[in-house]
C-alpha cells in the first residue's frame, strides 16, 4: 500500500506538474504513448487536467486487440462456429466486432468458447477434453509471446496433439518505425510501453533517436511514472539531445529479459504481419516455426470461408487514424454516437485498452 501511495502522492504530483510547466517549450509538443495502460491511466488519474495546454498526449498502436485485423476476427468467429472445436481466448476478444458477428454472440448461440487468463489454461483445457480440438486465440505483443511459446513447447514435450494456436502476435518497434515514416504524423517523443520493454529492453528503441532524431522514455504506469516520463522527454526536447531514457528502472533493463527472448525465438519466426488500419508492416509479427507448425491452426485446421467487407455501419470508423495519433477519438464522427462500449464499431472502442474506450469512460463530462 505504501508503494502505491508514494507513486500517487498528490504533493509529489503537484511538484512534478510544476516542473513540467516550467520546462514546457513554447511550441506545441505531441507525445505518443505506445501502451493502452498509459492511455487509460493518463485519463483515470486526471493527468490531462494538470499538464500545460501545449503538451498533448496522443495514442499509438498500444492495444493488441485494436490492431488485430478484420480477417483475423472473422476467422476466429468461423472457428467458433465449428462444433468440433473448443475456442480458448482472452476476455477482451469476446466483443470485438467481425463483419457479421462477435465471439460473444457465437457463445450465446452455443459455441464452445472459454475465457482464459493464460495460454497454459488453454493447454489444461485440451488435456481435460482429449476428444476435442482446442484452438487458442493468441493475440498480443512481446509481453504475451513468451507465455504462448512456453505453452507450444510444453505441448510438444508432453505429446499433446489436440491443441492449436491461431496467432496474431505483433512486435512494437517495427510499428513505431512505420508510424514515423508517415509524414502526416507529428510526434516529438514517445512514452514507450513498460510491459513490452520488460521483455525487449530499452536497446530495442535505439533506432528512433538515431534515425529520426526523436526521444523516447520507457515509463511505468503510476501517475508519477507517467509524469516523470513526460518530464524526461521535455528535457530531451529542450536540450535537442534525443535518446532512449528509462524511467522504469525498477522493472526494465537495457537488454530486457534474455530468457523470455530466447524462449520466443525457440518457438517463433519473424514475418511481415498485417495490422488493422495500417496494412502490412515488415518484420512486425511472429509465426510458429516450421518445426512447430503442427500446432498452427491455420495450417492444420484450414477454413473455407468467404471473407466479406465490413457492413455499411462501420463506414467512417477512424480507428486507424487514432492508432497513428493523427486524430483524437472525439474527432471520429461515429464516436459516442453509433460507436460506444455497448455498441462498438471498431477495435479502439471495444477493448478496455483502446483509446476510444478511455476517452468515452473518463472524459464523458466534456461531451
Amino acid at each position: 500500500m505504501r508503494y502505491v501511495e508514494e507513486f500517487r502522492s498528490k504533493n509529489l504530483i503537484k511538484r512534478l506538474a510544476r516542473k513540467i510547466e516550467i520546462s514546457a517549450p513554447r511550441q506545441p509538443v505531441n507525445i505518443m504513448e505506445v501502451c493502452g495502460t498509459h492511455t487509460h491511466n493518463f485519463f483515470r488519474f486526471g493527468l490531462d487536467k494538470i499538464l500545460p495546454a501545449g503538451i498533448k498526449l496522443v495514442s499509438g498502436p498500444g492495444c493488441p486487440v485494436c490492431v488485430s485485423t478484420q480477417e483475423y476476427i472473422d476467422k476466429s468467429i468461423a472457428y467458433a462456429r465449428r462444433r468440433d472445436l473448443i475456442i480458448a481466448t482472452f476476455g477482451d476478444m469476446l466483443r470485438v466486432p467481425g463483419t457479421e458477428s462477435t465471439l460473444e454472440k457465437e457463445r450465446s448461440s452455443g459455441a464452445s468458447i472459454f475465457t482464459v487468463y493464460s495460454p497454459l489454461d488453454a493447454l489444461r483445457l485440451a488435456l481435460a477434453n482429449p476428444s476435442r480440438k482446442v484452438v487458442f486465440l493468441a493475440v498480443g505483443f512481446e509481453t504475451t509471446a513468451p507465455a504462448v511459446a512456453l505453452t507450444v513447447l510444453a505441448a510438444r514435450r508432453e505429446g499433446i496433439r489436440n491443441i492449436f494456436f491461431f496467432t496474431s502476435l505483433k512486435l512494437i518497434p517495427p510499428a513505431m518505425d512505420y508510424i514515423l515514416r508517415d509524414r502526416r504524423v507529428k510526434v516529438n517523443g514517445f512514452l514507450c510501453p513498460g510491459h513490452v520493454s520488460c521483455i525487449i529492453g530499452t536497446k530495442s528503441y535505439a533506432f528512433i533517436p538515431k534515425r529520426y532524431k526523436i526521444g523516447c522514455c520507457v515509463a511505468g504506469f503510476e501517475p508519477l511514472d507517467i509524469l516523470t516520463g513526460i518530464y524526461f522527454l521535455l528535457q530531451q526536447i529542450n536540450r535537442k539531445r534525443p535518446q532512449v531514457a528509462n524511467q522504469y528502472l525498477r522493472a526494465v533493463t537495457a537488454s530486457g529479459n534474455a530468457r523470455a527472448q530466447r524462449i520466443t525465438r525457440e518457438a517463433f519466426s519473424v514475418y511481415d504481419a498485417s495490422w488493422r488500419g495500417f496494412g502490412d508492416i515488415s518484420g512486425s509479427g511472429l509465426i510458429l516455426k516450421k518445426s512447430l507448425r503442427r500446432f498452427d491452426a491455420g495450417d492444420e485446421l484450414p477454413l473455407k470461408i468467404k471473407l466479406r467487407t465490413s457492413p455499411a455501419g462501420k463506414e467512417g470508423c477512424r480507428c486507424a487514424d487514432v492508432l497513428k495519433g493523427l486524430i483524437q477519438p472525439p474527432q471520429c464522427r461515429l464516436f459516442r454516437r453509433s460507436c460506444t462500449p455497448q455498441t462498438p464499431l471498431g477495435g479502439c472502442m471495444v477493448s478496455a485498452e483502446g483509446a476510444c474506450h478511455a476517452y468515452f469512460r473518463y472524459r464523458q463530462s466534456e461531451f
